[in-house]
Parts: C-alpha cells; sequence; structure tokens
C-alpha cells in the first residue's frame, strides 16, 4: 500500500465516529495494540525532544525500507505515534520524505490535540523526517 493509501484508509476508520471521546478511545486501542518496543531501545539517544510524555523512536533500514518502532507512556501519545508508523514504516526514506501528512488534519487530531502535545507530534513527525534524510543520504 502506499502512504496515500493508508492515509486514506485511516481517515476512513475515524470517519466512523462523530464523538471525540470515541476518536480518543480509537488511538488509545490502536497504541496498545502496537507491539512494545524492546528495551534495549529505549535509550536517551531516541527519546524525541519535543514531546510533553515520553517517547521513543527506534529507525531501522530492511530492504531499502525504513521500518519504525516506538513506545510512549503516555496512551493517547502512544496511539498518535502508532498511527505515523502505520503511515510511514515499510516505505523508502524518499517515499517519506516526498509524503504530505493530510490524514492528521482530516481526522481532525490537531484541533483536538492539546498545545503540547501539538507540539509533540510535530516533533515525532519531524524526527521520522530526519531519519529518513538520514538514512537516504547512505
Amino acid at each position: 500500500m502506499t502512504i496515500n493509501e493508508i492515509q486514506d484508509e485511516i481517515i476512513e476508520e475515524f470517519s466512523g465516529f462523530d464523538d471525540w471521546m470515541d476518536k480518543y478511545q480509537l488511538l488509545i486501542d490502536t497504541g496498545n495494540e502496537q507491539e512494545p518496543l524492546d528495551e534495549k531501545y529505549k535509550t536517551e539517544q531516541n527519546l524525541i525532544d519535543g514531546c510533553q510524555s515520553r517517547v521513543w523512536l527506534q529507525a531501522d533500514m530492511e530492504d531499502g525500507k525504513l521500518m519504525f518502532s516506538a513506545e510512549s507512556d503516555a496512551l493517547i501519545v502512544k496511539g498518535i505515534v502508532a498511527l505515523l508508523i502505520r503511515v510511514l514504516s515499510g516505505h523508502t526514506p524518499q517515499e517519506i520524505l516526498d509524503a504530505d501528512l493530510y490524514f492528521i488534519d482530516k481526522i481532525g487530531l490537531k484541533e483536538h490535540l492539546s498545545p503540547t502535545r501539538s507540539n509533540g507530534l510535530l516533533a515525532m513527525v519531524r524526527q521520522m523526517y530526519a531519519y529518513a534524510t538520514a538514512f537516504s543520504n547512505r
């Protein structure tokens, strides 16, 4: 699946809910379904700056594609990073760098996050793009 096809799938899933409490629950469920991050990756180096809660992000290159894994100590943030991983993981660095992450606005996520969580979301996206940039230069 392309990045845009995955984003469209997520938009479709969220469009089934009108109430934001249900959407938050979907986010939490998404985060809980994610594989836990291996303890060896919970390092200072993998912590994302700019997040109020602690978020660790690991990136590995497998067969020319970036594979992300992450963990957070906050349920909603864990769900947000799980969505980002679902969209971006398994794609080439160039596909990631060329991606327009429109699903964030389309599902109304940005306007329903506190300013600190919004900053954290931007920090997570920035870090994923930074990994894609670093891996594309190898």
